[in-house]
């Protein structure tokens, strides 16, 4: 398992790198003057034009708008297809739906909306190449040899790894967050060193918020992807087998169900979790950045030759 965890580590950001690289000449920047990042994409500004309204000509004992309006108005501009969510992807490929800009003032995600992005994320068209680059890792690693090699050991693995993934996803981002009412997304920090958003990030682990806005420990995510690795290990994950080999045609495969291989594998999952974290509290800088260099690129002027 540890090979196999560092391995999925160098490959997500092998992924990311190269996704990154064939995704930054395509995207077209953003108006100047807007923010750069997508997790805080505001509405464009309507042309001007005579109004009566109190909020575009403000005057002594004006109405002002209930405040019910002004939050939703504030969840719409994080641009998600789900009221109160981003439609941000990290390096433009990964799904990063629940991410936000510390400080938004958006209303709880209701247990239905929760369910709704968790099954954007996971079932996106993103994952499905990612679970088959993950199989092929795991088989090269002959990790859980009981599903044996070949194209068979391979569907198992894709089988088991698109299993594992969309139930901790499930139980982390929606099942335990709509039972306990907490707050599923990642509100980034955005300010300080890089040792301050480092922690802040890790942090977010074990510190969530409530639906209502309250700091509390982050059952969901500890006890979501302790009951996920439950789940999937002593459901579908392989008993013990004998397997018929060149050297030893009855060779004995102890099984995967077992204590130790549930805590492995929910040590993992909490550990790439950070790790996602962490990119996620930087992804705006990078994105800025990027945005930053293509403007500096389109601004010179074409070269021309003799």
């Amino acid at each position: 398992m540890p090979i196999q965890f560092v391995l999925k580590v160098t490959t997500c950001f092998a992924l990311a790198g190269a996704s990154l690289s064939m995704s930054a000449a395509q995207q077209t920047p953003p108006p100047a003057g807007s923010d750069s990042s997508s997790t805080q994409t505001q509405p464009q500004a309507p042309a001007q034009q005579p109004s009566t309204s109190p909020r575009t000509t403000p005057q002594s004992g004006a109405p002002q708008q209930p405040a019910d309006k002004d939050n939703k108005k504030d969840s719409q501009s994080a641009g998600g297809k789900v009221e109160g969510t981003s439609n941000d992807r990290l390096f433009y490929t990964l799904p990063n739906f629940l991410t936000l800009q510390k400080g938004q003032q958006l209303p709880p995600l209701s247990a239905k909306d929760k369910f709704k992005v968790v099954a954007l994320g996971t079932f996106d068209y993103v994952q499905y190449p990612w679970w088959g680059l993950v199989s092929a890792i795991s088989q090269a690693d002959n990790s859980e040899p009981a599903y044996g090699q070949g194209w068979l050991g391979y569907a198992k693995r894709y089988g088991t790894t698109a299993a594992d993934s969309s139930i901790e996803n499930f139980m982390v981002g929606a099942v335990f967050p709509s039972i306990l009412h907490q707050d599923p997304r990642f509100y980034y920090l955005e300010q300080g060193g890089t040792v301050r958003r480092t922690g802040y990030a890790i942090s977010r682990i074990f510190v969530s918020r409530s639906d209502s806005g309250k700091a509390e420990f982050n059952f969901s995510e500890i006890f979501g992807s302790a009951t996920a690795a439950a789940i999937s290990t002593y459901s579908y994950h392989p008993k013990s087998t004998y397997l018929s080999t060149p050297t030893n045609p009855h060779l004995f495969v102890g099984s995967d169900r077992t204590l130790t291989n549930t805590v492995s594998v929910w040590g993992t999952q909490v550990a790439l979790d950070t790790i996602t974290l962490v990119i996620k509290e930087f992804w705006p800088d990078v994105h800025r950045r990027m945005v930053k260099k293509h403007r500096a690129e389109a601004a010179m002027p074409p070269s021309t030759s003799p």
